[in-house]
């Protein structure tokens, strides 16, 4: 059985740089059975409807500004597998969760990005699914749960997110974490080493500088939904951490 996993994608010039995170996905990718398909969940693909997408083959958008010229000349033309989001469509419907079919949308860099990182050939079938992030905390990990038993088909479920992301409080200049990024990291890090699903449907509320780390959802709820794949073994292990910009945390688990 293949582990799922919640990644931190970061910004878009880890595709390029000799980053130590990057370094890391492709070492750990390396070590893992080759999957049959990726079913990814990014935090750049919102809606209100949960939303799977069946395509033969991908095309990306560059769905940013600013960056080197070099990262718009990137592609990541991975192949679909329409009969696997057909059965993602079936395991979300007896979960109570209506969802949609899609076949337009390309891969945001909250795909791509760590994709092209750790299976540059593009050869793997990619299953993307959208984030609804209006949804309360604990039906993103229902969706989770709906999706486990991919896991037994040689499916590598990503959620792909941030749990620290707040792009009005980067620092260009900080070279060090700042203290309430890192303490709401460990706090996470707490209650999903134990578990405690009731702290974290609750964190706005119950965590150290939730706010700050966590002003809009949809960067969050990959990681509730990653987290809610491992609900049947609950062995959380946490692969990688780091901090870039003053806060913006570069976190992987395994579940």
């Amino acid at each position: 059985m293949l582990p799922s996993l919640f990644l931190a994608h970061g910004t878009p010039t880890l595709a390029l740089e000799k980053h130590a995170y990057a370094e890391f996905l492709k070492d750990y990718a390396s070590g893992l059975p080759i999957p049959k398909a990726i079913v990814i969940l990014s935090a750049h693909w919102e809606s209100r409807e949960q939303t799977v997408t069946a395509v033969q083959k991908h095309g990306i958008i560059h769905d940013f500004t600013g960056f080197s010229e070099e990262l718009y000349h990137i592609t990541y033309p991975a192949p679909g597998m329409i009969e696997l989001a057909d059965d993602i469509l079936s395991l979300l419907a007896h979960a109570g969760v209506f969802a949609l079919l899609d076949n337009r949308r390309p891969l945001d860099h909250g795909a791509w990005v760590p994709l092209h990182i750790m299976y540059p050939e593009a050869d793997i079938p990619v299953i993307p699914l959208s984030i609804n992030p209006s949804l309360p905390n604990k039906r993103q990990y229902e969706i989770g749960m709906a999706l486990a038993e991919l896991r037994n088909k040689d499916v590598l479920i990503i959620g792909s997110g941030g749990i620290v992301h707040n792009p009005e409080e980067f620092r260009m200049d900080m070279d060090v974490a700042e203290g309430w990024a890192v303490y709401f990291e460990e706090w996470v890090e707490k209650k999903i080493c134990n578990w405690d699903l009731q702290d974290l449907f609750d964190y706005e509320t119950k965590a150290p500088f939730a706010m700050s780390a966590v002003p809009t959802k949809e960067h969050f709820a990959p990681l509730l939904i990653a987290m809610g794949t491992g609900h049947e073994n609950k062995d959380p292990r946490l692969l990688y951490r780091s901090f870039e910009l003053g806060n913006l945390s570069l976190t992987a688990w395994e579940f």
